[in-house]
């Protein structure tokens, strides 16, 4: 186990010194409609999966087999996290050239709140956001029913240090018994050059080093005994690696990804658990106060 850690930590040492030699990268066209055809097909099958009347979270779509088991680690605190591929109808797989499409989903359990007290916070992030370890800063753009333009400036820094000026576009859906479902598409993503210097300025759209073009992430939430699960599912673009760094490149790929999902759900039950108690502290002081 030790030796493997220090292997891919060399790996990952080798790799971040390896991106300064890639140079830019370009977002080229047929990239482009390869990532557009896949997003519509996982939210083909994303819409038939919502419209199911008996299931509703994503993990519950793979089989008793492996539901049963994710299930029991959420409820016992932990955040099961599994890579995914969306396939044509044929169940081959959908080339995206000159491109890597990074596809995860996990859930986390949020204990002891109803869905109502989620949804209200989770479409109002601006103050929960501000804080989160990713997000240098956070703003509401426009705000309507059940949607949200939000601007976020994100900073990912495994692996490389790379910051983004990003827009989001968020749409939320409440359904019966329960249940409840947003999207986030990030509609506008430019990487940022020389980031809290004088010279801070953006890259042109699919004319930087190609680590983030796009980013679609989907949300599940359903009330259950103890709590509200909440799932997030997670589509990103980027570039393609020359074949040969391939073997090595994935391995580092999808470690920081799953850690990155892990990290998001993670501070999400924080921030909903903190919030949650200090409106039961508020509420507590304002019964008190009536009482006396």
């Amino acid at each position: 186990m030790h030796a493997s850690k220090h292997r891919l930590a060399a790996a990952a040492l080798w790799l971040a010194q390896a991106t300064t030699l890639l140079g830019a990268a370009e977002l080229k066209p047929e990239t482009l409609q390869a990532w557009t055809a896949y997003a519509r097909a996982t939210e083909s099958r994303i819409a038939g999966e919502l419209a199911s009347g008996d299931r509703f979270l994503g993990l519950d779509f793979q089989g008793p087999g492996a539901a049963a088991p994710e299930r029991t680690a959420l409820s016992a605190g932990k955040i099961p996290v599994a890579r995914l591929e969306t396939h044509d109808p044929n169940g081959s797989k959908l080339p995206v050239p000159a491109g890597m499409v990074h596809h995860w989903r996990g859930a986390v359990l949020i204990p002891g709140v109803d869905l109502a007290f989620v949804l209200a916070r989770v479409s109002d992030p601006v103050s929960e956001e501000i804080g989160q370890e990713d997000v240098l800063q956070s703003r509401i753009l426009e705000r309507g029913p059940e949607y949200l333009r939000l601007y976020l400036k994100l900073r990912r820094s495994k692996l490389v240090s790379v910051v983004y000026n990003t827009e989001h576009e968020i749409r939320y859906r409440r359904q019966a018994e329960g249940r409840a479902w947003s999207s986030s598409k990030a509609v506008r993503i430019r990487e940022v050059e020389n980031p809290g210097s004088p010279g801070e300025q953006e890259r042109p759209e699919g004319q930087d080093r190609g680590f983030l073009w796009r980013l679609n992430s989907y949300w599940r939430y359903q009330q259950v005994d103890g709590g509200v699960i909440v799932e997030c599912e997670s589509i990103s673009l980027s570039r393609s690696v020359p074949p040969v760094l391939d073997p090595l490149v994935r391995p580092l790929v999808d470690m920081v990804a799953r850690e990155s999902m892990e990290r998001t759900l993670l501070a999400l039950r924080g921030r909903l658990l903190r919030r949650y108690n200090v409106r039961k502290v508020e509420s507590t002081r304002s019964f008190t106060k009536e009482g006396s």
